[in-house]
């Protein structure tokens, strides 16, 4: 019996009938720009949020987290689903209940509900969006409800910005839903367009290296970012006929820099502009095999995200800098909104321990506190396992 399922038995007092896997997810490149129109492209990988449940013949959704025991169980009734913060984590999947039921879908019962993720929190590897495409296909496979994965997507979008009240793009969600083992997404995050990149990473894999910087994306300067950006935008479609900033070439927006001079607007569409045509060769090199250049547009991607967006702050950076200095290391940047949480870093097999020892010490020595490292395998998106 798994410690999951003896802690199920333990809260609810009888077995679990279901069981859920949801993804996390890291954006290889194409960083800031999924609410611009431009290309990212990420992939789903094995850190994620397991998901036990059984029906109940009541009105409730009894959730609990085994990740904040601390909270205990939360009980809610289908019949008042409006956000309440004192309802803490369980907000997120309660507002994909509150969404569906706008839409005029039935819950004819309730269910108790156990998480577990294996992400850590805060880290900017979208815990959030993975328990929101969890609880959404739990929902539609329970309830019968027969709606489309790309509508499922959607939805857990629009509780982000409009429950929530995070203004995110849709990668994260897009990412997590539409997962495939060993492949990155090419997403054309304004047609919703996407094409799955072969991920051969040969004798090299993917680290995480987390700074344990906690950041409240909610809280932090995102928001700002994004505003900035739809500004330039406001501006320039008066110059050309364009419906999001990434339509954009690098030529045609510094054509117009004299309309941008206001404070920050031209570097952060400089940055925009010019990650969506990284995106574009960065999934041309890999389909070619040339892990080597993909590495060298990483690190062009988190000099941009330094220096124009400047998202990424002294624990990003100091890792970024530390990866590059271990021979075997092809490349490394923030993956996430930054200010704090995750980088990545693309390093050879045979130099991961060495790399992971190197890294962290120096991290300790200039930063104070110790960072995590784990090494990336690419999964599947959500999905019932049980």
């Amino acid at each position: 019996m798994s410690s999951l399922q003896m802690r199920f038995e333990d809260i609810y007092n009888l077995e679990y009938e279901r069981e859920y896997f949801s993804p996390g997810r890291i954006n290889l490149i194409g960083e800031h720009i999924d609410y611009s129109g431009g290309l990212v492209l990420p992939c789903a990988i094995t850190l994620g949020t397991s998901v036990l449940l059984s029906e109940r013949e009541d009105s409730k959704l009894v959730f609990y987290s085994d990740n904040m025991q601390d909270v205990g169980v939360i009980e809610i009734d289908l019949n008042d689903l409006e956000y309440n913060k004192d309802h803490n984590w369980t907000n997120y999947p309660k507002g994909v209940f509150a969404l569906l039921k706008e839409q005029g879908h039935k819950f004819d019962k309730g269910l108790n509900l156990l998480y577990y993720g294996t992400i850590p929190y805060a880290s900017g590897l979208s815990s959030s969006a993975s328990i929101l495409m969890a609880t959404a296909v739990i929902a539609n496979d329970v309830y019968e409800l027969n709606i489309d994965r790309l509508d499922l997507v959607k939805l857990t979008k629009d509780v982000e910005n409009n429950y929530i009240g995070v203004n995110t793009g849709i990668m994260d969600q897009f990412s997590i839903g539409f997962g495939k083992e060993e492949a990155a997404i090419l997403l054309n995050t304004d047609t919703l367009d996407y094409e799955y990149i072969p991920l051969d990473l040969k004798d090299n894999s993917i680290v995480i290296m987390n700074t344990n910087k906690k950041r409240g994306l909610a809280d932090s300067a995102y928001n700002d970012r994004r505003q900035t950006c739809d500004q330039a935008f406001d501006i320039l479609k008066e110059e050309y006929d364009i419906e999001y900033l990434c339509d954009l070439s690098l030529d045609q927006l510094e054509a117009k820099k004299d309309l941008l001079s206001e404070g920050k607007l031209y570097d952060r569409a400089y940055h925009a502009v010019s990650e969506n045509e990284r995106t574009k060769l960065a999934a041309e090199v890999l389909k070619a095999g040339n892990i080597e250049e993909f590495g060298m547009l990483m690190n062009e991607s988190h000099y941009s995200l330094r220096d124009k967006y400047e998202v990424t702050g002294l624990e990003l950076d100091t890792l970024q800098t530390a990866a590059l200095s271990i021979d075997g290391c092809l490349g490394a940047r923030v993956t996430g909104a930054g200010f704090g949480g995750c980088a990545i870093a693309i390093v050879n097999n045979a130099k991961i321990d060495e790399f992971i020892e190197a890294v962290g010490t120096d991290y300790l020595d200039k930063i104070g506190y110790a960072a995590d490292f784990y090494v990336a395998s690419v999964g599947p998106g959500t999905a019932r396992v049980k």
